[in-house]
């Protein structure tokens, strides 16, 4: 399974980022979302599964989707994007000094050998909780409310968009 979520993601993003047209890059970004709320749902974190779909998948794609609809077609005509080669060869060096970054910080830190152990213990349910909804040091209520205040002026600004200009 893990095989097949991988094949997906990795197919929908490459298709993602290479299509001409908008509306089928912001469907395959739909379908890379996801394929990662099907990894977690794999690896039985539910609650991260389900805080994917329905932040992600459901409010940030349904955001962009109305914005591309929202934009004239006019405006979206003339835009074509041509390939130069120096844009490619620019990009291509950009994408291998990360990969050898990421490889390095790997190998450095031992990341791989920390990876290969198992936890002895299962974690209380409550502490999750604790962790994820705390407000101390290492939790994650202030990413939760960087996300709610995201969604919030991505809503906000798709009215500014759709409203009606005045002649």
């Amino acid at each position: 399974m893990f095989c097949i979520l991988a094949v997906v993601i990795l197919g929908s993003a490459v298709m993602c980022v290479t299509t001409k047209r908008i509306m089928r890059a912001a469907t395959f970004m739909l379908l890379v979302l996801f394929g990662v709320a099907g990894l977690y749902f794999l690896l039985d974190y539910t609650y991260l599964g389900a805080a994917q779909i329905a932040v992600y998948a459901g409010g940030v794609t349904m955001i962009y989707v109305f914005a591309i609809q929202l934009v004239s077609k006019r405006t979206l005509q003339g835009l074509v994007e041509r390939m130069k080669g120096s844009r490619v060869v620019f990009g291509s060096l950009v994408t291998l000094v990360g990969l050898a970054t990421v490889a390095f910080v790997f190998l450095k830190n031992h990341f791989m050998c920390q990876a290969c152990k198992v936890a002895d213990v299962e974690l209380p349910m409550e502490q999750v909780g604790t962790a994820l909804l705390g407000s101390e040091k290492y939790q994650y209520i202030l990413p939760f409310e960087f996300i709610s205040v995201f969604l919030l002026a991505c809503i906000i600004g798709g009215l500014v968009v759709s409203r009606k200009e005045e002649d």
